[in-house]
């Protein structure tokens, strides 16, 4: 089953982001091996030119290095992902904030819509 893209963004934009938050997830541990260029290629129905410009992206951003011989592994600096993980958070705010203000509640909505996604969250 290939992945889902969205038609509207670089499709190797969203392979990097997927990396980073399957990493965030722990599904790709610090230090840890990430899929091969071919696996991944295989999992998201996509050419392997795609997940390798992506995992090319990744490593010059420092999210990833490379063992010769090896392959890709996930950065082992946990600080770093941790920061990726506030930096995606931050980015489904600023989606959600976009979404929310698109809509035109007025203050009351809002407080309840809040108080709906906090139960959502806890």
């Amino acid at each position: 089953m290939s992945f889902q893209f969205d038609p509207t963004r670089p499709i190797y934009l969203q392979i990097m982001e997927e990396v980073k938050k399957r990493s965030v997830r722990g599904q790709y541990v610090s230090g840890g091996q990430a899929p091969s260029v071919r696996e991944m290629a295989g999992e998201m129905g996509v050419n392997p030119n795609t997940i390798a410009r992506a995992y090319m992206e990744l490593e010059r951003e420092g999210f990833l290095f490379t063992k010769r011989g090896q392959g890709s592994f996930v950065t082992e600096a946990g600080d770093r992902i941790e920061a990726e993980r506030r930096g995606l958070a931050s980015a489904a705010m600023d989606r959600f904030v976009s979404e929310v203000r698109e809509l035109e509640m007025n203050a009351d909505q809002i407080r309840g819509l809040l108080d709906r996604l906090k139960e959502a969250l806890v």
